[in-house]
């Protein structure tokens, strides 16, 4: 047996207790700190990729962000082609597993592949050698999946450090991507800042739920959510 399969099943237990999207404090910029939660972006000019939680624009856009790859419904993938939807798949190989195939449909239908390490390693505080290696393992996984080395990262947990962003500077990496909202089952939620869905806010919606509804259920009051918010979802890619 593959020495992954028992981490994939701890990383799966965990996930469903805490959720993936566990972010931490303001957007930090290299040596110092964002002026604000919905800071757009930092680390412009320092060599580093940009930190974002929130993009900035007037277009009355929001972005949807999906982490890990551990559901594979296949009715999702209908859901994405019929609303044309503009999906970001910050996938994780440990795991994704077997099903690349799945996200490759995604894909084929308007799904961006982005990168969110090999293994759903907490990376702030790990070694530089250890960060590049979950960062960049993960960029050459999808290069051959996909024939794409992807500009974006989010690193898992939401937490990163001056370290994170070097690594993923020298992996390819030009933005790291975090939220400002998200999505469970019921409705979305928001750390810090204001309660109501903002133009340029970055949704993340939780890969597994705790009460029983669907990916593409959970898509959908996340889709209403927008809607009765006056916004529609734009392709993250355009904007960073």
């Amino acid at each position: 047996m593959s020495s992954r399969a028992p981490a994939a099943a701890v990383l799966a237990a965990v996930m469903l207790l805490a959720g993936c999207a566990r972010s931490v404090g303001p957007v930090e910029r290299l040596g110092g700190k964002a002026g604000s939660y919905g800071a757009t972006a930092t680390g412009s000019g320092t060599g580093v990729p940009s930190v974002v939680r929130r993009v900035p624009t007037s277009d009355k856009v929001v972005f949807l962000t999906y982490d890990d790859g551990a559901e594979k419904d296949p009715r999702f993938v209908e859901l994405v082609r019929e609303r044309r939807l503009p999906v970001s798949m910050f996938l994780t190989d440990s795991v994704v597993g077997p099903g690349y195939g799945h996200f490759a449909r995604l894909q084929s239908v308007g799904a961006s592949i982005q990168n969110h390490t090999l293994d759903h390693t907490a990376l702030r505080g790990l070694p530089y050698a250890g960060q590049r290696a979950e960062i960049c393992g993960q960029q050459d996984k999808l290069k051959s999946r996909f024939g794409i080395r992807p500009r974006l990262f989010r690193p898992p947990y939401g937490t990163y450090d001056t370290t994170t962003l070097r690594a993923a500077a020298d992996c390819g990496v030009t933005a790291v991507v975090l939220w400002r909202a998200s999505m469970g089952d019921e409705h979305l939620t928001y750390p810090k800042g204001e309660r109501r869905l903002l133009p340029g806010d970055i949704i993340s919606v939780a890969s597994i739920g705790t009460t029983g509804l669907t990916l593409v259920e959970r898509t959908q009051r996340a889709l209403g959510e927008i809607r009765r918010a006056g916004l529609r979802v734009g392709r993250l890619e355009d904007y960073l």
